[in-house]
C-alpha cells in the first residue's frame, strides 16, 4: 500500500508516522512565525497578488483556476501576470519568461499551459518573490501565483484554496502522516474555499470542470474524428480517476486507464509501449498534450476543459481588491 492511499482511508499505520507529523508541524509553524514577525524577510509587490493554492499535496485543479482567473480579470480590461515555481522545467537561469520559443521541458509543463491558452506573461522562478519582481517591471495590473500558499517569502493579498471535493483533506494530518502541508486551521485566514466537484459548505464556492472540446494533440483545431468511441486514457494529475470518470461521462468507453505520476515525462516510445492497442485513439488531460504535442500520433487526442465557479467569488475578490474595468483595454 502506497503512502498516499494511507492518507485518503482510515488506517492504523498512519500513526507510526505521527513522530514526524509533530516535528513537521513545529518546523512549519515555526517558519510561518518568522515571516510574520519579519525576522525572515518578505516581498511586498506594488500591484495586488493573489495566490491560488492548495492545502494538500497533489492536484486538486489550481491550474485551471488560474487560468479562470486570467480569462476573468483580462476580460475586466486588466493586464495580468502569472508567477510559477515551474516544477519539472530545467533552465540555466532564473527567473524565466516563458515566451513562444518556450517548451515544457525548460519552464514546466503547467506555466507552458498557461502561457499557451492565456497568452498572459509566465514568469517562473523556485522563488516567486523573484518571479514577481520581474513580472512587476512589465506593468502587470494584477499577479496570479500558481501555487505558492506556503511561499511566505511572497506577501499576498488574496488567497485561495482549491480543494478536490472527492478526496477533501484525507484523514486530516499534516506530511508525511497525511496529505496536509499545514494544519487545516489554515483554512480560517485564507479569503476563499473553492471546492472541485463535491458538496460545498458555508462560505465554500463551488466549481466544476467543464469539458470543452476533444481535439487532436497534434492539431487543436481538429475534434475526434474517429469511428469507435473506445479509447486509452492517460493522465498524469494529482486524481486520475476523475480525468477517466469524466471520459465515461462524455460516452467514451475506456478500455485502458493508464494513471502516471503528476509532472510525468513522457516520449513517444514510452507511450506506445505501455498500451496494449496501439491502434486505439488515446484521449490525454491538457497538462500531458502540451508535453506530447512534437510527437503525438495522429489518433492522440486531448481533453480540453474549463474551469466554471460560482460567480460570487469573482464577485468578492474584485470587491476586496477593489479591481474596476479598464474601458481603454488595461493600456494606459
Amino acid at each position: 500500500m502506497s503512502i498516499e492511499k494511507l492518507w485518503y482511508r482510515n488506517n492504523a499505520i498512519s500513526w507510526l508516522l505521527a513522530p514526524l507529523a509533530a516535528v513537521f508541524k513545529v518546523a512549519t509553524g515555526i517558519r510561518k512565525y518568522l515571516y510574520q514577525q519579519g525576522i525572515l524577510k518578505s516581498y511586498r509587490c506594488s500591484k495586488p497578488v493573489i495566490v491560488v493554492g492548495n492545502l494538500s499535496v497533489g492536484g486538486n485543479g489550481k491550474t485551471p483556476v488560474v487560468i479562470y482567473l486570467v480569462e476573468q480579470l483580462t476580460g475586466l480590461g486588466l493586464k495580468v501576470g502569472v508567477v510559477s515555481r515551474g516544477y519539472g522545467g530545467k533552465v540555466s537561469h532564473y527567473p524565466y519568461t516563458v515566451k513562444d520559443g518556450s517548451t515544457p521541458a525548460k519552464c514546466g509543463d503547467e506555466p507552458f499551459m498557461i502561457y499557451s491558452r492565456c497568452r498572459c506573461p509566465v514568469v517562473v522562478s523556485p522563488v516567486r518573490a523573484d518571479a514577481v519582481k520581474k513580472l512587476e517591471k512589465t506593468g502587470v495590473d494584477v499577479v496570479i501565483s500558481d501555487d505558492g500558499l506556503q511561499h511566505y517569502a511572497m506577501e499576498r493579498d488574496y488567497e485561495i484554496v482549491v480543494v478536490d471535493g472527492e478526496r477533501r483533506f484525507g484523514n486530516g494530518h499534516v506530511l508525511p502522516m497525511g496529505p496536509l502541508r499545514e494544519d487545516l486551521s489554515r483554512l480560517e485566514t485564507v479569503d476563499a474555499v473553492i471546492i472541485n466537484g463535491g458538496k460545498t459548505s458555508g462560505t465554500e464556492y463551488s466549481m466544476k470542470l467543464q469539458p470543452r472540446q476533444v481535439v487532436k494533440v497534434c492539431d487543436f483545431s481538429s475534434p475526434y474524428n474517429e469511428d469507435s468511441n473506445n479509447v486509452t486514457a492517460l493522465a498524469g494529475i494529482g486524481n486520475p480517476p476523475r480525468f477517466f470518470n469524466t471520459l465515461r461521462k462524455l460516452g467514451y468507453n475506456v478500455v485502458e486507464e493508464h494513471a502516471c505520476s503528476d509532472h510525468a515525462e513522457y516520449d513517444q516510445t514510452s507511450i506506445l509501449s505501455s498500451v496494449k492497442d496501439v491502434t486505439q485513439p488515446i484521449i490525454m488531460t491538457e497538462k500531458d498534450a502540451v508535453k506530447c504535442r512534437n510527437f503525438a500520433c495522429n489518433n492522440w487526442y486531448v481533453l480540453r476543459v474549463d474551469a466554471v465557479i460560482d460567480p460570487g467569488f469573482i464577485n468578492h475578490l474584485s470587491a476586496k481588491l477593489k479591481l474596476t474595468p479598464k474601458h481603454n483595454g488595461g493600456k494606459d
